[in-house]
């Protein structure tokens, strides 16, 4: 084995460590899609973990966090803080863009705002850090909603439907089909939902196993801003969410070792 193969086989074992500590459970075949490789060499790979005792099998042959894994968790545990981790990049995204940056995360059908760096060009979109608003109606809420399965987001509207701002309603299918849209752009727009005078947009910040940890948004007042003005920072927000998905999979990596 060169040492081109030996650096991504390397790599590959990091990235389903991970996976084990955010999902708990993965199989062989979810670990070859997560790494775009055979069956067989993510069996090769997963029972390298388990020979370390940071996986083991459980009675239907998935593979769970073994003992070494466990005893980290118990010990405090190896997850970095991602406010902490996001901070730097959100103040490089406001810096960069002007608008006013927030790190969201989902909570319920909700989406909580985590985080916030003021922007600079007034008026300015002033910070929401701790408010709670319906994910539906959020950028930032509708790029995490896209990553869950039909099941999970069926569970988050159990009555088949959401509010609209307007005091109208949205049935799940349409909120389905939106969030397709979504999902194949990879950002999402709020063009007033949840306020009339605040335009937002947002990006999922995904790490190595593809779950969504939160997502990047920057708000601007509607009086100076469009849906073409906010998409031309989407490079800024993609750049943002990359890295702050590979700070926190540097550190989990990092406590792991």
């Amino acid at each position: 084995m060169g040492r081109s193969e030996q650096v991504s086989s390397a790599e590959n074992v990091l990235r389903l460590l991970v996976a084990l500590s955010e999902r708990d459970r993965i199989r062989v075949a979810e670990a070859a899609e997560l790494l775009a490789v055979t069956p067989p060499t993510a069996h090769r790979l997963l029972a390298t973990l388990k020979q370390h005792q940071f996986a083991e099998q459980d009675r239907q042959r998935a593979y769970v966090p073994g003992p070494r894994l466990t005893q980290m968790r118990r010990s405090g545990g190896p997850m970095p803080d991602i406010v902490s981790t996001a901070h730097p990049f959100l103040a490089d995204l406001a810096a960069t863009t002007g608008e006013t940056a927030h790190l969201v995360a989902l909570e319920g059908n909700g989406v909580r705002f985590i985080d916030g760096v003021d922007g600079t060009i007034p008026p300015r979109v002033r910070r929401r850090v701790g408010l709670l608003l319906p994910a539906h109606t959020v950028s930032g809420g509708k790029v995490l909603l896209a990553h869950l399965t039909d099941a999970q987001l069926a569970a988050l509207y159990p009555l088949g439907k959401v509010n609209r701002r307007d005091g109208s309603t949205m049935d799940l299918a349409a909120l389905r089909r939106e969030l397709t849209v979504v999902r194949r752009q990879g950002f999402a727009l709020n063009l007033g939902e949840t306020e009339r005078e605040v335009y937002g947009v947002g990006v999922p910040v995904v790490l190595p196993s593809r779950r969504a940890a939160g997502a990047v948004v920057i708000g601007s007042p509607a009086v100076r801003s469009s849906r073409t003005a906010l998409t031309e920072h989407l490079q800024a927000l993609r750049s943002c969410a990359t890295g702050i998905a590979g700070a926190l999979a540097n550190a989990l990596t990092h406590a792991l070792s």
